[in-house]
């Protein structure tokens, strides 16, 4: 692999793995917030409405730092990557720039009205912001998806006189079948990640007796949608997924599998290290027949493996692309678990006493951004070696101009920064989990003959 090739696929993966740790967190907080604030009307209770805006203040802090870090992504496609930039920006430019002129700026602007808005609104505007948040959010998170999904299955383009691919079907791009599916997925996936956040922040108040209504109320809700989304992430968003892959990428499938050869009854291999040079994997614990059945329905349903297409066609760095998949679907599989169980605590009424618990919980948040990691590399190291699977190949990308040395020193500057970043943001964080949601004040939503409870019901 050319050097410079190396150090340009190399920096943007390091931006955009970075930059990602703050988006799948707004959107992940963006509809427990609208739960926060639902709840808030309807039970007249201001504890609900304090938890909103404690939220809120998180979710603005990693807004802030995810535009700051977005930003340069922009400018690698035409300094990194111009020669993709030439061929595929008169298709992903229109999903790209809907997602900077729509998506972002409803976002900005709700966020803004949330956060300074709330005295001069109405609890029932105060409510609508915080709605339009989660849709811009969430469609923003579209937008991304959607241009991503291009890549991986490319639809609605027209090849130009100069080899350029032109848009010819807008509906064709932003209805592709990918994006929808890896939406779905990519969704909820974020969704696990602001539930374990908040309930980690809830159990860290509850373990230092701080903030404690607060803190039963945060875990509470982190643990019943953590709960639901792990498992909508294994089935059916992960179902479909999976099935998504195996039509139209079957040797990203068989890489993610390691299936060295094309077999009927093809095994699901839960532990192992793939061997390439041997082809075959080493130490398995093996599931007979359960890939066949996963993909297809079917027990001994033939399922592609890697010799059904020329070396020069499979993913370039197999081991990394198996690893990822499985961390990925083994720490999905321990949400499950770990949130089952805990729901199991709440619902006995043992979860705030059961610090054990409690401790697991809070030690938890970082296993989601792994995760959410962990399953971005396994879509995109899956996609090589093309860039646009099947039209172009990652080597054909990247700028000719731009040299080895001249990345090393954007890429060594970009580490520099974001680590300087990196600090200001937990500074900031830190600072609202110490001073915590506020004491409860006085009900905002009066009603006549009622009295009001700030208990956590």
């Amino acid at each position: 692999m050319d050097s410079a090739l190396l150090i340009h696929r190399l920096q943007f993966a390091f931006t955009v793995t970075y930059h990602y740790l703050f988006p799948q967190l707004t959107m992940g907080l963006a509809p427990l917030i609208v739960i926060l604030k639902t709840l808030a009307i309807k039970k007249n209770d201001e504890t609900y409405n304090q938890a909103a805006r404690f939220w809120a203040k998180i979710f603005g802090i990693n807004f802030a730092i995810g535009v700051v870090t977005g930003i340069p992504m922009e400018f690698q496609f035409g300094t990194n990557w111009s020669h993709f930039s030439h061929v595929a920006g008169g298709v992903i430019g229109h999903t790209l720039a809907m997602e900077g002129c729509f998506a972002f700026f409803l976002e900005s602007t709700f966020l803004g009205l949330f956060l300074y808005g709330e005295k001069r609104l109405s609890q029932g505007m105060h409510w609508f912001a915080a709605f339009m948040l989660f849709v811009g959010s969430w469609a923003s998170g579209y937008f991304i998806v959607a241009t991503d999904a291009w890549m991986q299955n490319p639809v609605g383009y027209e090849k130009a006189a100069d080899g350029s691919m032109q848009l010819a079907s807008f509906w064709a791009l932003v209805l592709n079948p990918w994006a929808w599916v890896q939406y779905a997925h990519t969704m909820s996936g974020a969704v696990i990640t602001g539930a374990f956040v908040m309930t980690a922040i809830g159990a860290f108040y509850l373990l230092s007796n701080k903030h404690v209504e607060q803190g039963r109320l945060f875990v509470r809700l982190g643990v019943i949608a953590g709960l639901i989304v792990s498992v909508l992430q294994l089935f059916p968003t992960g179902d479909w997924a999976g099935k998504m892959v195996a039509r139209r990428q079957p040797v990203t499938l068989a890489a993610m599998e390691a299936l060295f050869d094309t077999q009927q009854g093809a095994p699901l291999v839960i532990i192992g290290q793939p061997d390439i040079a041997a082809r075959k994997i080493d130490n398995p614990i093996l599931v007979p027949k359960m890939l066949s059945f996963l993909t297809y329905r079917r027990w001994n349903a033939e399922v592609k493996g890697l010799n059904a297409v020329p070396e020069r066609d499979w993913p370039e760095n197999i081991p990394l692309l198996y690893f990822s998949y499985h961390i990925m679907v083994g720490l999905g599989t321990l949400f499950i678990a770990v949130m089952g169980i805990a729901a199991l605590l709440l619902w006995n009424q043992k979860l705030y006493v059961a610090r054990w618990m409690l401790w697991l919980l809070m030690l938890m948040f970082p296993l989601p951004y792994i995760a959410n990691t962990a399953g971005w590399m396994t879509a995109e190291i899956g996609r090589q070696p093309w860039l646009v699977y099947g039209l172009m190949r990652t080597e054909a990308g990247y700028s000719k101009m731009v040299s080895a040395g001249n990345g090393w020193f954007t890429f060594l500057g970009f580490a520099g920064m974001y680590t300087l970043l990196s600090f200001l943001f937990w500074f900031l964080v830190w600072r609202e989990i110490a001073h915590g949601p506020g004491t409860v004040n006085p009900p905002v939503l009066p009603q006549a003959g009622r009295r009001n409870s700030v208990g956590v019901r």
